[in-house]
């Protein structure tokens, strides 16, 4: 049995190089199912012929470097087009790949197409299936950030996570406070000294109350004190950062500031890669679903596909247009960093949401879905500012380079 696999596998690495000879195409297609232990392989040649399973991989540098000099050499040195799933393993080996001198796709797990009666899944069938449809072209690849990129994302999703945790802190608190009758008043600002030092005069008849109610303080502080640490680490990448010169053009934007720049140029990267608006709505989830058969057209909520780190800021900076547009001291004291083309597009992005957001209101539209609409227009004048200043940044990279 073994010796026909390999006599097929030979035979059809034949029939491969002949093929690739005659036209500028990878010499084979190979599908990884990567996890953090093992890499199950799967190859499939160009024709019309089933993907042939090659067995588990060692998910180990060396392991993997010794596997890929020896597929490489089955094949002459052709160039492979390899893919895997994104998930929790990261970019290390779609990095390892290039460097290689192959190509390799990291492909969205949720587009993947899968058959309606599909109820078996095992690793050796998921590399199977990513190969076959590899070499059909019916994978959608994500964008793989570099390394610099990567770093700056995972830093303000440290801060995210840190701030969620800030956020949990204090509705324990809260919660605690309120259980034994106790309210800071509704006016006053949380948070601040005379907030933490009515909460530290709240006396209890149990010694251990006053134990835990310590307990849940000092985690508010030091659940606030990470946050503030990690928003210092951003501030002092930043100008190190070669997106620095972007985030300046964005702070224009009214409802943008430094720290919401950020996080949507980590997440996104070159925006300017998306061909228009549209299809960076599209990518961030923004757009209405669809549901349309015959002459029957239905739209839905918004897809909420794609990067939701991303969406969430763009909603969040969204909430501001529901002001009357102006040129206010404070928008003009954080765009003078910006170039004058960013700043024009902001006054025309004010004067277009500012006015929409007070039209759909008007028409008794719900104001959650209204800030969600804003969010949407909000995204092309972002793709439109990013469009502007790209090129800047790649002269100015180039110049430092040379």
């Amino acid at each position: 049995m073994k010796e026909d696999i390999v006599k097929t596998i030979a035979e059809q690495t034949k029939a491969a190089r002949v093929v690739v000879s005659h036209a500028d195409r990878y010499a084979a297609y190979v599908g990884l199912d990567v996890h953090k232990d093992t890499i199950a392989v799967a190859v499939a040649l160009p024709g019309r012929d089933e993907p042939l399973y090659r067995g588990e991989i060692a998910n180990e540098p060396r392991k993997v470097g010794k596997w890929l000099d020896r597929l490489s050499a089955e094949f002459d040195g052709v160039m492979l087009q390899f893919c895997y799933e994104a998930g929790p393993c990261g970019y290390g080996l779609y990095r390892r790949l290039l460097a290689a001198g192959h190509d390799c796709q990291v492909v969205a797990p949720s587009l993947i197409p899968k058959k309606a009666g599909e109820r078996i899944k095992t690793d050796r069938r998921d590399a199977l299936k990513l190969a076959r449809l590899l070499r059909a072209g019916e994978l959608t690849a994500v964008w793989v950030p570099d390394a610099e990129q990567e770093a700056m994302r995972d830093l303000t999703r440290a801060r995210e996570d840190m701030k969620g945790q800030e956020r949990k802190a204090r509705q324990q608190l809260n919660a605690f406070v309120l259980r034994h009758g106790h309210h800071w008043p509704s006016g006053k600002k949380r948070w601040a000294q005379p907030h933490f030092n009515w909460l530290e005069s709240i006396k209890f008849e149990q010694p251990w109350l006053q134990i835990v109610l310590q307990e849940y303080i000092d985690a508010v502080k030091a659940a606030t004190q990470r946050v503030a640490d990690l928003t210092d680490q951003l501030m002092q990448a930043l100008p190190s950062w070669s997106l620095a010169p972007v985030v300046d053009a964005l702070v224009a934007l009214r409802g943008v500031d430094k720290l919401a720049a950020i996080v949507l140029l980590a997440e996104l990267g070159d925006i300017s890669r998306f061909e228009s608006p549209k299809q960076l709505m599209a990518y961030l989830g923004l757009v209405p679903s669809e549901h349309s058969s015959g002459g029957r057209r239905r739209q839905g909520a918004i897809t909420l596909t794609g990067n939701s780190h991303a969406r969430r800021m763009l909603v969040e900076c969204a909430w501001s247009y529901r002001f009357p547009a102006r040129q206010t001291m404070h928008l003009k004291r954080k765009a003078q960093n910006a170039s004058e083309e960013a700043r024009q597009i902001a006054w025309r992005a004010q004067k277009r949401l500012c006015g929409r957001y007070r039209q759909l209101t008007q028409a008794g539209k719900n104001t959650k879905l209204v800030c969600v609409a804003i969010a949407r227009e909000l995204v092309g004048f972002i793709w439109d500012i990013v469009r502007h200043e790209m090129p800047r940044v790649m002269a100015k990279s180039g110049s430092v380079a040379g």
